[in-house]
Protein backbone atom coordinates (compact mmCIF):
# COMPACT_ATOMS: atom_id res chain seq x y z
CA UNK A 1 0.00 0.00 0.00
CA UNK A 2 2.98 2.46 0.63
CA UNK A 3 4.04 1.93 -2.69
CA UNK A 4 0.89 2.30 -4.29
CA UNK A 5 0.76 5.47 -3.08
CA UNK A 6 3.79 6.63 -3.30
CA UNK A 7 3.39 5.86 -6.94
CA UNK A 8 0.90 8.64 -7.39
CA UNK A 9 2.85 11.46 -8.44
CA UNK A 10 4.16 9.37 -11.81
CA UNK A 11 0.48 8.23 -12.66
CA UNK A 12 -0.24 11.58 -12.76
CA UNK A 13 2.51 12.70 -14.87
CA UNK A 14 1.79 9.54 -17.43
CA UNK A 15 -1.73 10.22 -17.73
CA UNK A 16 -1.05 14.11 -18.50
CA UNK A 17 1.28 13.19 -21.07
CA UNK A 18 -0.68 10.84 -22.76
CA UNK A 19 -4.33 11.82 -22.21
CA UNK A 20 -4.93 15.52 -23.24
CA UNK A 21 -3.76 14.56 -27.21
CA UNK A 22 -4.57 10.64 -26.78
CA UNK A 23 -7.12 8.28 -26.33
CA UNK A 24 -8.89 10.09 -23.37
CA UNK A 25 -9.31 13.26 -26.29
CA UNK A 26 -10.75 10.92 -28.80
CA UNK A 27 -13.39 9.47 -26.37
CA UNK A 28 -13.87 12.95 -24.56
CA UNK A 29 -14.36 14.39 -29.10
CA UNK A 30 -16.86 11.32 -29.74
CA UNK A 31 -19.22 12.23 -27.05
CA UNK A 32 -19.20 15.76 -27.52
CA UNK A 33 -20.47 14.73 -31.54
CA UNK A 34 -23.08 12.28 -30.27
CA UNK A 35 -24.64 15.07 -27.31
CA UNK A 36 -26.06 12.66 -24.78
CA UNK A 37 -29.13 14.45 -23.12
CA UNK A 38 -27.95 12.48 -19.88
CA UNK A 39 -25.58 10.73 -17.72
CA UNK A 40 -25.73 7.21 -15.62
CA UNK A 41 -22.86 6.06 -13.80
CA UNK A 42 -22.70 2.41 -12.45
CA UNK A 43 -19.17 1.28 -10.32
CA UNK A 44 -19.13 0.05 -7.10
CA UNK A 45 -16.74 0.62 -3.61
CA UNK A 46 -13.73 2.95 -4.32
CA UNK A 47 -14.77 3.86 -8.19
CA UNK A 48 -17.83 4.77 -6.79
CA UNK A 49 -16.22 7.51 -5.30
CA UNK A 50 -14.57 8.49 -8.08
CA UNK A 51 -17.70 7.97 -10.21
CA UNK A 52 -19.21 10.19 -7.90
CA UNK A 53 -16.51 13.03 -8.67
CA UNK A 54 -17.45 12.28 -12.78
CA UNK A 55 -20.99 13.35 -11.49
CA UNK A 56 -20.61 16.48 -9.88
CA UNK A 57 -18.46 17.51 -12.90
CA UNK A 58 -20.44 16.34 -15.11
CA UNK A 59 -23.32 18.64 -14.08
CA UNK A 60 -21.40 21.42 -13.05
CA UNK A 61 -19.30 21.58 -15.77
CA UNK A 62 -21.12 20.29 -18.67
CA UNK A 63 -24.73 21.06 -17.18
CA UNK A 64 -26.03 17.55 -17.77
CA UNK A 65 -28.45 15.45 -15.83
CA UNK A 66 -26.33 12.45 -13.65
CA UNK A 67 -27.63 9.47 -12.29
CA UNK A 68 -25.96 6.81 -10.34
CA UNK A 69 -27.87 3.20 -11.67
CA UNK A 70 -28.63 0.43 -9.85
CA UNK A 71 -26.92 -2.60 -10.91
CA UNK A 72 -29.87 -5.32 -9.53
CA UNK A 73 -32.36 -3.42 -11.02
CA UNK A 74 -30.79 -5.07 -14.31
CA UNK A 75 -28.75 -7.96 -13.19
CA UNK A 76 -31.67 -9.37 -10.93
CA UNK A 77 -34.60 -8.11 -11.41
CA UNK A 78 -34.35 -8.03 -15.14
CA UNK A 79 -34.85 -4.97 -15.66
CA UNK A 80 -34.49 -3.41 -19.74
CA UNK A 81 -34.93 0.78 -19.45
CA UNK A 82 -34.96 2.63 -22.47
CA UNK A 83 -31.10 4.11 -22.58
CA UNK A 84 -31.74 6.20 -25.61
CA UNK A 85 -29.82 9.72 -25.29
CA UNK A 86 -27.52 8.19 -22.30
CA UNK A 87 -24.17 8.07 -22.05
CA UNK A 88 -23.72 5.00 -19.64
CA UNK A 89 -20.44 5.42 -17.97
CA UNK A 90 -18.66 1.85 -15.50
CA UNK A 91 -16.06 2.80 -13.43
CA UNK A 92 -13.93 -0.60 -12.07
CA UNK A 93 -10.23 -0.27 -11.53
CA UNK A 94 -10.15 -4.53 -12.72
CA UNK A 95 -13.22 -3.81 -15.28
CA UNK A 96 -13.80 -7.59 -13.75
CA UNK A 97 -17.07 -6.99 -12.55
CA UNK A 98 -20.01 -9.28 -13.72
CA UNK A 99 -22.74 -6.54 -12.67
CA UNK A 100 -21.20 -3.57 -13.68
CA UNK A 101 -20.54 -5.67 -17.37
CA UNK A 102 -24.13 -6.74 -17.52
CA UNK A 103 -25.37 -3.11 -17.03
CA UNK A 104 -23.26 -1.94 -19.80
CA UNK A 105 -24.10 -4.79 -21.85
CA UNK A 106 -27.90 -4.07 -21.69
CA UNK A 107 -27.44 -0.09 -21.66
CA UNK A 108 -25.67 -0.83 -25.01
CA UNK A 109 -28.32 -3.15 -26.26
CA UNK A 110 -31.20 -0.29 -25.05
CA UNK A 111 -29.75 2.31 -26.66
CA UNK A 112 -26.80 4.16 -24.86
CA UNK A 113 -23.19 5.19 -25.98
CA UNK A 114 -21.49 3.24 -23.39
CA UNK A 115 -18.29 4.05 -21.98
CA UNK A 116 -15.68 1.79 -19.85
CA UNK A 117 -13.19 3.77 -17.38
CA UNK A 118 -10.87 1.27 -16.22
CA UNK A 119 -7.65 0.17 -15.23
CA UNK A 120 -7.64 -2.91 -17.56
CA UNK A 121 -8.42 -2.00 -21.17
CA UNK A 122 -8.50 -5.75 -21.75
CA UNK A 123 -11.14 -6.45 -19.41
CA UNK A 124 -14.78 -7.84 -19.89
CA UNK A 125 -16.28 -4.44 -19.01
CA UNK A 126 -14.02 -2.55 -21.93
CA UNK A 127 -14.83 -5.16 -24.57
CA UNK A 128 -18.63 -4.30 -23.30
CA UNK A 129 -18.78 -0.91 -23.99
CA UNK A 130 -18.07 1.11 -26.98
CA UNK A 131 -15.58 3.79 -25.86
CA UNK A 132 -13.02 2.78 -23.47
CA UNK A 133 -10.47 4.52 -21.00
CA UNK A 134 -7.55 3.26 -20.01
CA UNK A 135 -6.42 5.35 -16.33
CA UNK A 136 -2.71 3.56 -16.67
CA UNK A 137 -2.07 3.47 -13.38
CA UNK A 138 -0.55 0.41 -13.64
CA UNK A 139 -0.18 -2.73 -11.22
CA UNK A 140 -1.65 -2.08 -8.07
CA UNK A 141 -0.35 -4.47 -4.99
CA UNK A 142 -2.27 -4.06 -2.53
CA UNK A 143 -5.78 -4.74 -1.95
CA UNK A 144 -7.48 -1.21 -0.58
CA UNK A 145 -7.24 0.78 -3.86
CA UNK A 146 -5.35 4.28 -3.45
CA UNK A 147 -3.36 4.89 -6.98
CA UNK A 148 -6.29 3.65 -9.21
CA UNK A 149 -8.48 6.21 -7.38
CA UNK A 150 -6.73 9.00 -8.08
CA UNK A 151 -6.03 8.01 -11.87
CA UNK A 152 -10.14 7.64 -12.53
CA UNK A 153 -10.17 10.93 -10.72
CA UNK A 154 -7.75 12.78 -13.27
CA UNK A 155 -9.00 10.48 -16.03
CA UNK A 156 -12.88 11.55 -15.84
CA UNK A 157 -11.67 14.65 -15.34
CA UNK A 158 -9.81 14.94 -18.20
CA UNK A 159 -12.89 13.27 -19.51
CA UNK A 160 -15.09 16.04 -18.45
CA UNK A 161 -13.24 18.93 -20.08
CA UNK A 162 -12.24 17.47 -23.24
CA UNK A 163 -16.39 17.09 -23.77
CA UNK A 164 -16.40 20.67 -22.96
CA UNK A 165 -14.39 22.20 -25.30
CA UNK A 166 -16.07 20.18 -27.68
CA UNK A 167 -12.78 18.70 -29.74
CA UNK A 168 -11.88 16.30 -26.61
CA UNK A 169 -8.76 18.64 -26.08
CA UNK A 170 -8.14 20.87 -23.50
CA UNK A 171 -7.94 24.30 -23.39
CA UNK A 172 -3.93 25.57 -22.49
CA UNK A 173 -4.73 26.97 -19.40
CA UNK A 174 -6.44 23.75 -18.43
CA UNK A 175 -3.23 21.54 -19.64
CA UNK A 176 -1.24 24.08 -17.65
CA UNK A 177 -3.11 24.09 -14.49
CA UNK A 178 -2.90 20.21 -14.73
CA UNK A 179 0.28 19.72 -14.87
CA UNK A 180 1.51 21.40 -11.81
CA UNK A 181 -0.38 18.61 -9.79
CA UNK A 182 2.45 15.71 -9.78
CA UNK A 183 4.49 18.56 -8.00
CA UNK A 184 2.03 19.01 -6.13
CA UNK A 185 1.31 15.55 -5.12
CA UNK A 186 4.59 14.97 -4.35
CA UNK A 187 4.68 17.94 -1.62
CA UNK A 188 1.58 16.30 -0.14
CA UNK A 189 3.21 13.34 -0.08
CA UNK A 190 6.25 14.72 1.78
CA UNK A 191 4.32 15.94 4.53
CA UNK A 192 4.57 13.50 7.95
CA UNK A 193 1.28 14.62 9.42
CA UNK A 194 -1.00 11.80 8.79
CA UNK A 195 1.66 9.56 10.78
CA UNK A 196 1.64 11.66 13.41
CA UNK A 197 -2.62 12.07 13.23
CA UNK A 198 -2.47 8.41 13.47
CA UNK A 199 -1.09 8.20 16.96
CA UNK A 200 -3.64 10.48 18.02
CA UNK A 201 -6.76 7.91 16.46
CA UNK A 202 -4.43 4.71 17.30
CA UNK A 203 -7.38 3.73 20.12
CA UNK A 204 -10.76 5.60 18.30
CA UNK A 205 -13.82 3.42 18.34
CA UNK A 206 -15.02 5.27 15.92
CA UNK A 207 -14.73 7.71 13.04
CA UNK A 208 -16.68 10.33 11.13
CA UNK A 209 -15.36 12.30 7.55
CA UNK A 210 -17.57 15.03 5.47
CA UNK A 211 -16.81 17.36 2.62
CA UNK A 212 -19.41 19.07 0.45
CA UNK A 213 -19.40 19.55 -3.38
CA UNK A 214 -16.43 17.90 -5.03
CA UNK A 215 -15.19 16.94 -1.14
CA UNK A 216 -17.83 14.59 -0.53
CA UNK A 217 -16.17 11.42 -2.76
CA UNK A 218 -13.12 12.22 -0.86
CA UNK A 219 -14.74 11.75 2.68
CA UNK A 220 -16.43 8.52 1.52
CA UNK A 221 -13.33 7.44 0.09
CA UNK A 222 -11.31 8.05 3.30
CA UNK A 223 -13.93 6.24 5.42
CA UNK A 224 -13.79 3.32 3.13
CA UNK A 225 -9.76 3.39 3.28
CA UNK A 226 -10.30 3.57 7.04
CA UNK A 227 -12.58 1.24 7.23
CA UNK A 228 -10.75 -1.63 5.05
CA UNK A 229 -7.39 -1.29 6.41
CA UNK A 230 -8.05 -0.63 10.10
CA UNK A 231 -11.63 -1.92 10.82
CA UNK A 232 -12.45 1.27 12.16
CA UNK A 233 -15.76 2.24 12.34
CA UNK A 234 -15.94 4.91 9.84
CA UNK A 235 -19.48 7.03 8.90
CA UNK A 236 -19.32 9.55 5.92
CA UNK A 237 -21.66 12.39 5.35
CA UNK A 238 -21.77 15.40 3.06
CA UNK A 239 -21.51 18.62 5.28
CA UNK A 240 -25.29 19.64 4.52
CA UNK A 241 -26.44 15.65 5.62
CA UNK A 242 -24.01 15.90 9.06
CA UNK A 243 -25.86 19.06 10.47
CA UNK A 244 -29.93 17.32 9.76
CA UNK A 245 -29.23 14.52 12.58
CA UNK A 246 -26.04 12.59 12.79
CA UNK A 247 -24.35 16.20 14.80
CA UNK A 248 -26.07 15.03 17.26
CA UNK A 249 -23.30 12.39 17.74
CA UNK A 250 -20.67 14.04 17.43
CA UNK A 251 -18.49 14.65 20.68
CA UNK A 252 -14.78 14.77 22.08
CA UNK A 253 -14.95 10.84 21.90
CA UNK A 254 -16.01 10.66 17.81
CA UNK A 255 -13.44 12.35 15.76
CA UNK A 256 -14.23 14.00 12.64
CA UNK A 257 -12.25 14.75 9.19
CA UNK A 258 -13.34 17.22 7.51
CA UNK A 259 -12.44 18.25 3.94
CA UNK A 260 -12.41 21.98 3.94
CA UNK A 261 -11.04 23.48 0.79
CA UNK A 262 -11.87 26.76 -1.57
CA UNK A 263 -14.77 27.41 -3.55
CA UNK A 264 -18.67 27.25 -2.22
CA UNK A 265 -18.47 23.30 -1.10
CA UNK A 266 -14.99 24.51 0.83
CA UNK A 267 -16.98 28.01 2.59
CA UNK A 268 -20.46 25.90 2.96
CA UNK A 269 -17.80 23.23 5.47
CA UNK A 270 -17.02 26.00 7.36
CA UNK A 271 -20.08 26.73 9.12
CA UNK A 272 -20.21 23.10 9.65
CA UNK A 273 -16.75 23.22 11.34
CA UNK A 274 -17.81 26.18 13.44
CA UNK A 275 -21.23 23.99 14.66
CA UNK A 276 -19.22 20.67 15.64
CA UNK A 277 -16.78 23.14 17.37
CA UNK A 278 -19.85 23.98 19.30
CA UNK A 279 -19.97 20.42 20.46
CA UNK A 280 -16.50 20.21 21.34
CA UNK A 281 -15.95 17.60 18.60
CA UNK A 282 -12.13 16.19 17.85
CA UNK A 283 -12.38 18.09 14.25
CA UNK A 284 -9.02 17.77 11.84
CA UNK A 285 -9.60 19.62 8.71
CA UNK A 286 -8.20 18.88 5.47
CA UNK A 287 -7.33 21.97 3.67
CA UNK A 288 -4.70 24.58 2.60
CA UNK A 289 -6.06 27.17 5.25
CA UNK A 290 -7.00 27.07 9.39
CA UNK A 291 -10.35 26.58 10.07
CA UNK A 292 -12.05 28.09 13.71
CA UNK A 293 -13.73 25.32 15.51
CA UNK A 294 -10.67 22.74 14.29
CA UNK A 295 -8.20 21.11 16.53
CA UNK A 296 -5.64 20.34 13.71
CA UNK A 297 -4.53 20.49 10.01
CA UNK A 298 -3.78 17.89 7.45
CA UNK A 299 -2.57 20.47 4.83
CA UNK A 300 -2.63 20.37 1.23
CA UNK A 301 -2.10 22.88 -1.39
CA UNK A 302 -4.47 25.53 -2.14
CA UNK A 303 -5.92 24.84 -6.09
CA UNK A 304 -9.22 25.37 -8.09
CA UNK A 305 -11.89 23.45 -6.42
CA UNK A 306 -12.19 21.25 -9.09
CA UNK A 307 -8.74 19.47 -8.46
CA UNK A 308 -8.29 19.47 -5.11
CA UNK A 309 -10.17 15.84 -4.99
CA UNK A 310 -6.86 14.50 -6.83
CA UNK A 311 -4.77 15.67 -3.50
CA UNK A 312 -7.16 15.76 -0.49
CA UNK A 313 -7.23 12.26 -0.32
CA UNK A 314 -3.80 11.79 -0.28
CA UNK A 315 -3.13 12.22 3.26
CA UNK A 316 -5.94 10.51 4.02
CA UNK A 317 -4.58 7.14 2.29
CA UNK A 318 -1.29 7.57 4.31
CA UNK A 319 -3.68 8.00 7.39
CA UNK A 320 -5.25 5.11 6.88
CA UNK A 321 -2.17 3.51 6.13
CA UNK A 322 -0.29 4.60 9.39
CA UNK A 323 -3.22 4.28 11.46
CA UNK A 324 -3.40 0.61 10.72
CA UNK A 325 0.53 -0.22 11.24
CA UNK A 326 -0.30 1.75 14.55
CA UNK A 327 -3.49 -0.70 15.58
CA UNK A 328 -1.54 -3.33 14.75
CA UNK A 329 -2.98 -4.69 11.62
CA UNK A 330 -1.80 -5.28 8.60
CA UNK A 331 -2.93 -2.84 5.57
CA UNK A 332 -1.68 -5.11 2.76
CA UNK A 333 -4.23 -8.39 4.11
CA UNK A 334 -7.40 -6.84 5.17
CA UNK A 335 -9.94 -9.25 6.52
CA UNK A 336 -11.81 -11.33 4.21
CA UNK A 337 -10.98 -9.23 1.00
CA UNK A 338 -9.71 -9.80 -2.50
CA UNK A 339 -8.11 -7.40 -5.18
CA UNK A 340 -11.23 -7.92 -7.13
CA UNK A 341 -14.69 -8.24 -5.65
CA UNK A 342 -17.19 -9.89 -7.69
CA UNK A 343 -20.74 -9.17 -7.53
CA UNK A 344 -23.88 -10.45 -9.76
Amino acid sequence: MSADIAEQPAGFARLLESGPSGAIAEVAAEIARRRPRNVLFVARGTSDHAALYGAYLTEIRLGLPVGSASPSAITLYGARPDFTGTLVVGVSQSGGSADLTGVLGVAREKGALTLAVTNNPESALAKAAELSVDVAAGHERAVAATKTYTAELLALLMLVEGVRAGDGRLPAEERAALAELPRLAEGVLADTGPEDLAQRYRFASSLVTTGRGYAYPTAREAALKLMETSYLPALAFSGADLLHGPLAMADPDVPVLAVVGDGPGGRSMRDVVTRLGERRADVVTIGAADVPGASARLAVPAVEERYSPLLDILPLQKLALALALARGEDPDAPRGLKKVTTTL
